[in-house]
Order: structure tokens, then C-alpha cells, then sequence
């Protein structure tokens, strides 16, 4: 039971100082798209999974550290990953490339700054596929392109951008 505690108490721990990190904003790593607002971190996430529904996709999945980490009792900035897909895009992707299925869905990365600000990141469709170009050729392409402009779109929205 102490091992069990002390390895969980670690997890957190670095969990912790990744969010941290992650908190302060960070520049766009290849592929990403970052978007700093002046929105608060629940206020982004409320505007997001409503961008996603006014652009007519699904929240598929929602995780949050900062939610996990409170369960534990220990107070970390917010932190939530937001899975967006749609079942049309799901039948049309894995017909083009079964192995691509992997990725979906994709995700919207909502992070609280150190001012209490929040900023909004995530993959562009397009890199998420890339691996998985040469076997879903065009079809594959084209999906990854179309998703690229309704995420840009949801970012929009969510960030007061549209």
C-alpha cells in the first residue's frame, strides 16, 4: 500500500511540473497550432466544446490533469484535452487507411496560464495523418485538408477569432 502511494504520490509530482511547464504557454512545435487568448481557462473550455458543436462535430473525449490531480488533492493549473470527431469523417478515414484509425479522435490541448489567461492548442489534422499519407493517398489527404479548415474554424470560434 506505501509503494502504491509513493509511486502515485511521484506520478503527481511530475505531472505537476509538466503541467507547469505547459502552463506557461510554449511556442508551436512542428504541426501545431497554438493560440493564446485573454480567456479564462473554464471560459475557453466552455467556448470550445460550443465552437464544436456550432461547427457540427462531436466531442468524443474530454480528459483533464487538473481534475485528476484535484482528486488527490493537489491543486494544479487547468489542463483539459478535448477529442473532436464526427462518424462521417471516422468511415471515410479508415476507408482510405485502416492504420490512421488510430489517431482519431483528434484534440484540442486548453491549458491556464500563469496570468489566469488560458491558451488553446492542437495538431493539425493534416500532420496527424501525414504518417499515413502513402496508404490513404488522395482520399486521405483530402479528408486531413478539409478537417484542417473546420478545426481552424472551431479554434476561431473558441477563441473569438470568428
Amino acid at each position: 500500500m506505501f509503494m502504491k502511494r509513493l509511486i502515485s504520490f511521484g506520478l503527481a509530482l511530475m505531472l505537476s511540473a509538466f503541467v507547469a511547464h505547459a502552463s506557461e504557454g510554449f511556442e508551436a512545435p512542428e504541426g501545431w497550432r497554438v493560440i493564446g487568448t485573454e480567456k479564462s481557462y473554464p471560459d475557453l473550455v466552455a467556448a470550445l466544446r460550443a465552437a464544436v458543436k456550432k461547427e457540427e462535430m462531436g466531442l468524443v473525449t474530454q480528459a483533464s490533469a487538473t481534475v485528476g490531480a484535484k482528486s488527490q488533492g493537489i491543486t494544479i493549473p487547468g489542463n483539459t484535452v478535448i477529442g473532436v470527431y464526427r462518424n462521417d469523417f471516422a468511415r471515410r478515414m479508415l476507408e482510405a487507411s485502416i492504420p490512421a484509425g488510430i489517431e482519431a479522435p483528434i484534440r484540442f490541448y486548453v491549458t491556464e496560464n500563469t496570468d489566469k489567461t488560458a491558451t488553446l492548442s492542437w495538431k493539425t489534422p493534416s500532420f496527424v495523418f501525414e504518417p499515413y499519407f502513402d496508404d490513404g493517398g488522395d482520399a486521405l489527404i483530402g479528408l486531413a485538408e478539409e478537417l484542417d479548415a473546420i478545426f481552424q474554424r472551431i479554434a476561431d470560434r473558441a477563441t473569438g477569432n470568428l
